[in-house]
């Protein structure tokens, strides 16, 4: 007795493209069976698509080793932009056979795929490392000093020291050989991976921030200046995590 439809349609779901039990189906003239090796076919060729473009984000990293460089950390930072919270950068040592083909700059992906890419990154890498500068010290130095500030304490973080830096469009205060890469989280994977676990972070602690300092919404807006937390802040004021030194806050405090 032939295998139903509904059978066959889900055994392709997981099925790779070297399945022997492909040559079978494709003999199989039900309107049911093809539509599901259709779709199938879709699957093979986004996941085909999908790796060699991951590979082309491993040519900085690649050069690199080629070079006998070992540990080649990339660095990425989230939260610059925000009204609220710290910055927080995260500092990623890839090996050379990392196969998440889903790693990209963290802003292309959903909540979800980045969750599930963060796991894999941190089973995966050589090393990792996070940093985080609260909004106090912004206000102090500059968001943009923070910013450098988080990557270092990230690099310095990690379990096994990094020999050079790839970093995305910024240079760390640190002795080391580095290269600044504009749009680098979408450049090279060292870096798209540091972009995941930065903003994966982040986006906790800004929910715990939003139980801790309810009426701004943190765990939906992250500390930027939605229309919702701009009236939120008229409202209440600013708490402990608003950055002072940002025009919309420092207009409130004069």
């Amino acid at each position: 007795m032939s295998e139903t439809i509904a059978t066959i349609r889900a055994e392709l779901k997981s099925a790779r493209f070297d399945d022997e039990r492909l040559a079978i189906w494709r003999t199989d003239e039900r309107a049911g069976v093809q539509a599901a090796l259709k779709a199938f076919d879709r699957r093979i060729e986004k996941e085909a698509k999908q790796k060699a473009d991951f590979m082309t984000r491993f040519v900085f990293e690649s050069q690199l080793w080629t070079q006998g460089f070992q540990a080649i950390a990339g660095i990425d930072e989230v939260g610059r932009g925000p009204l609220a919270g710290p910055v927080v950068a995260a500092a990623v040592i890839l090996p050379p056979d990392f196969d998440c083909y889903g790693v990209i700059d963290s802003k292309q992906l959903s909540e979800k795929v980045r969750d599930e890419l963060v796991t894999a990154i941190k089973e995966k890498a050589v090393a990792y490392g996070v940093g985080v500068v609260s909004a106090e010290r912004i206000d102090e130095i500059n968001i943009y000093e923070a910013s450098r500030e988080a990557m270092k304490a990230a690099v310095l973080a990690m379990d096994v020291p990094a020999d050079y830096l790839l970093v995305d469009a910024m240079v760390v205060d640190l002795p080391l050989p580095q290269e600044k890469l504009i749009k680098g989280d979408a450049r090279s994977n060292s870096i798209g991976a540091a972009s995941i676990l930065a903003k994966v972070t982040r986006d906790a602690m800004m929910v715990a921030y939003d139980e801790q300092y309810p009426g701004y919404d943190f765990g939906h807006n992250d500390g930027y200046g939605t229309k919702a937390h701009l009236a939120a802040l008229n409202r209440l004021g600013p708490c402990p995590i608003h950055r002072r030194s940002f025009a919309p806050v420092k207009k409130l405090l004069s």
